[in-house]
């Protein structure tokens, strides 16, 4: 039971990264029906946040769902919407004889809500089964519920020697093609992007996500500081104002100074460092003074959650330690 469930859960997941960067508020969830060892049913939260994961699976899996096993990667929502049913009811009125549910849903309109109504129909419930994952595959849903602000980006291209641009100010292009088209991906995997106002007018970015296929998914675009935006842009004043974006998931691309800031707010979560194999020296180095007091401050504030080559160019992903 325990390697069934690891594997239809861990199939699950995989389906709720089909709705990265595309669901709104709502939390990208996989759901799938099991009945007999075989697959009958499988969904994930669309475009906009509706239908939920849990909806059309059931609706592909119709008849067969009744005395099967439901994986879903976040508890049933519990509330009623406008925008439709609450999932514990539909899932209550398919009649499965199980429910694995990976995270219980911190939103307090539902928060145990979903399961009690589950356990009330008389359906088995197995809980926190890969819960860190789902965690981690609902990074944003849980920062904007749980902390009032989207699960921050931090993302630097630099050369070796961290810097981001010569010292007149030119940084195209610093990293090679596939760097530039993998950030393209993580453009279309979340909500907003954010510059700051001197990168803004400096480099005149377009922010927006340039590869076929993706270009359908264009986050919000976001400009730190006091001057006007274009249209289409919104303007917040500090980097504590992104809890006034109510999106779920945020990327910060710089400059130096937006960075910083971030980092000095404590307000990063994720940082995706590009390195270029080459060494600029005197230009402009991707980060100022972040506050640091003493060096031994610096040690075990993140950890390494992924590292790979990129043609010519390195990535690395840190995670805020816990």
């Amino acid at each position: 039971m325990i390697a069934t469930d690891l594997r239809f859960m861990a199939a699950a997941l995989s389906l709720a990264e089909r709705g990265v960067g595309r669901t709104g508020q709502n939390p990208s969830v996989g759901c799938i029906i099991v009945k007999d060892d075989r697959v009958v049913g499988r969904g994930w939260t669309q475009p906009g946040g509706r239908p939920h994961a849990e909806a059309m699976a059931l609706a592909q899996a119709g008849e067969a769902a009744r005395g099967g096993t439901i994986y879903v990667t976040l508890e049933p929502c519990a509330h009623m919407s406008q925008r439709g049913p609450a999932c514990a009811q539909l899932v209550a009125a398919a009649q499965p004889a199980r429910v694995v549910i990976a995270l219980q849903d911190p939103d307090p309109r539902t928060a145990g809500a979903g399961i009690a109504a589950l356990k009330a129909a008389g359906i088995a419930v197995t809980t926190d089964v890969m819960m860190s994952q789902a965690r981690q595959s609902l990074a944003g849903f849980l920062s904007r519920i749980e902390s009032g602000r989207p699960f921050v980006t931090l993302k630097i291209a630099s050369s070796l020697d961290g810097q981001i641009a010569m010292a007149d100010g030119s940084s195209r292009w610093i990293t090679g093609d596939l760097a530039r088209a993998h950030s393209h991906i993580e453009r279309a995997r979340t909500d907003a992007i954010l510059v700051g106002a001197g990168t803004f007018r400096a480099d005149a970015p377009q922010l927006n996500v340039r590869l076929s296929g993706l270009d359908a998914y264009q986050p919000l675009r976001i400009m730190l500081g006091s001057a006007d935006a274009p249209q289409g842009w919104e303007v917040i004043r500090t980097p504590q104002d992104i809890a006034k974006l109510g999106c779920n998931t945020l990327l910060v691309e710089g400059g130096a100074a937006t960075a910083t800031g971030f980092l000095r707010d404590g307000l990063v979560d994720r940082l995706m460092l590009y390195r270029a194999p080459i060494l600029i020296g005197g230009g402009k180095a991707c980060l100022n003074d972040i506050g640091l007091a003493h060096l031994n401050d610096a040690h075990g504030s993140w950890q390494l959650t992924d590292s790979r080559s990129l043609g010519k160019d390195r990535l690395e992903v840190y995670e805020k330690a816990n």
